[in-house]
């Protein structure tokens, strides 16, 4: 089965959790894809779609709703998860993403699930302005994505899509 993943990046750390799940994916057989959100023109390969984006304020980045809005039905009709990631520090918010947000975009791709994970902060990538807002809000300088967390999700979605005891069939 033919994966698509769909991480909507500004410096990089959502991008990162993109590859790690289709690592994971792959190594429970899959065969998966990764692009930005821009550089997709062709779904149709795919049988199911993962899509996730950096937050910001509440929101996902331009490139990601516009990729949901345009291919909208194509999401509706296969298997599609959503993930957001950019709450900093180590305890993971109630509400990270705006309601409205996530309503639209639940709607729009119809997704199995959505899913937040914490970010990570480099403020020496940050613009002036990015650098004087993160402090104003006192955001966290850090890491703080959980990597086991990103890989026992990965690991659910290929339990849903194809369930091990298929999967185990070839040298038993």
């Amino acid at each position: 089965m033919r994966i698509l993943i769909v991480p909507a990046s500004k410096y990089g750390s959502t991008a990162e959790i993109g590859r790690a799940i289709a690592s994971t994916l792959r190594d429970e057989g899959f065969d998966v894809d990764v692009s930005q959100p821009e550089h997709m023109f062709n779904l149709s390969p795919y049988a199911a779609h993962i899509v996730g984006s950096a937050l910001y304020i509440g929101n996902w980045l331009d490139s990601a709703r516009r990729f949901v809005d345009e291919y909208a039905e194509i999401l509706q009709g296969k298997p599609t998860w959503l993930f957001s990631s950019g709450p900093l520090g180590p305890a993971k918010p109630e509400e990270p993403i705006r309601g409205d947000v996530l309503e639209d975009l639940m709607t729009k791709t119809a997704a199995v699930e959505h899913q937040i994970f914490n970010g990570r902060l480099d403020s020496s990538r940050l613009s002036r302005t990015e650098r004087f807002l993160a402090r104003w809000v006192e955001a966290p300088e850090g890491d703080f994505r959980d990597w086991e967390a990103i890989e026992a999700w990965s690991r659910e979605i290929a339990g849903t899509l194809q369930p091990k005891t298929n999967r185990a069939v070839h040298g038993s």
